[in-house]
């Protein structure tokens, strides 16, 4: 028997294939007026970001998810649909983050190859899907995001070497200046309690202890117990944990009322799911990774120390 969510979620594909029949046939104008020769769909803003340095204006990337939005629930829309049917090739990031593209492209058809870039990096923990936080990982999805559009169209093959190379050396200067960065923090306050458990690759990278999350998960779908909460609490204290450190995308009333029970300080949010929009200092995936770094040098010293990458 079919779950009255399953039913909903059936029914929302189903019209999501019927809009986007009605979305694709309405754009074919601008669709032959654009100057690139490769339409590709991004799951992600990360994905997105990567895709449009390797492609540049010869690439149409259309990404789904939209800046600071949560990816996990994450229900398509119909110009999602749209883009997916018209697509050259879809980038997906993996893991639960874009899990719902499997049943996107069931319901809407189109036959473009999707490449997976979780596949592509390192996953040293197959749970958790933030594998951008280390920057070694985005140079590894930029070598599958220009080998997709090399093949997708052979004739830019030079251009996305090109770009892809010049780009990978900016994310090589990214992960030594970050490294420098998070020298500068004595290491006994290397301790990072945040949101949820997003940033383990890059607590991994860069020698920082986890000691908890306020959603003991790898996904804000979860809701904290009193326990759960309970245990924060004490690992803060007992740890001297300097600071925690909310996700830009969710509202961090658990996290100040922690704080004040805790006596340790809020900082600056963090870009963890979702980079941020236009004008923010997360708005590409190099500058949310040098604004967290310089978040974190920040509050993990109680402002005694100041430093950011070059973005």
């Amino acid at each position: 028997m079919l779950s009255l969510r399953k039913v909903h979620g059936s029914l929302t594909l189903l019209a999501l294939a019927g809009a986007a029949a009605l979305v694709a046939g309405g754009c074919g104008d601008d669709a032959s007026s654009s100057s690139a020769e490769v339409t590709a769909v991004a799951t992600t803003t990360q994905v997105g970001d990567l895709a449009r340095a390797v492609g540049g204006d010869r690439v149409d990337v259309r990404q789904l998810l939209r800046p600071n939005s949560d990816p996990h629930g994450y229900e398509p829309r119909p110009s999602d649909a749209a883009a997916v049917a018209d697509a050259d090739v879809v980038l997906r990031s993996g893991g639960d983050l874009d899990e719902w593209l499997g049943d996107l492209i069931e319901n809407v058809g189109g036959d473009a190859p999707v490449i997976d870039l979780s596949e592509s990096v390192d996953t040293a923990d197959d749970d958790d899907p933030h594998w951008w936080q280390d920057p070694r990982n985005a140079v590894r999805a930029v070598a599958g995001i220009e080998a997709a559009l090399a093949e997708a169209d052979p004739d830019g093959r030079d251009r996305y070497r090109r770009r892809a190379g010049a780009y990978v050396a900016r994310l090589g200067r990214l992960d030594r200046d970050v490294a420098a960065c998070i020298e500068r923090i004595p290491p006994r306050q290397r301790r990072l309690v945040t949101t949820y458990d997003a940033l383990g690759y890059y607590a991994d990278r860069y020698g920082i202890e986890v000691v908890g999350a306020v959603l003991p998960s790898l996904s804000t779908a979860a809701q904290p117990s009193a326990g759960d909460t309970e245990r924060v609490v004490d690992q803060i204290e007992r740890q001297d944990v300097e600071a925690i450190f909310p996700e830009s995308s969710v509202d961090p009333k658990l996290e100040r009322a922690i704080a004040r029970e805790t006596g340790a300080e809020v900082g600056r949010p963090l870009w963890a799911d979702a980079l941020g929009p236009e004008g923010s200092d997360g708005e590409t995936y190099v500058e949310s990774i040098a604004s967290n770094t310089a978040a974190l040098v920040d509050g993990l010293t109680g402002g005694a120390v100041r430093c950011r990458p070059s973005a």
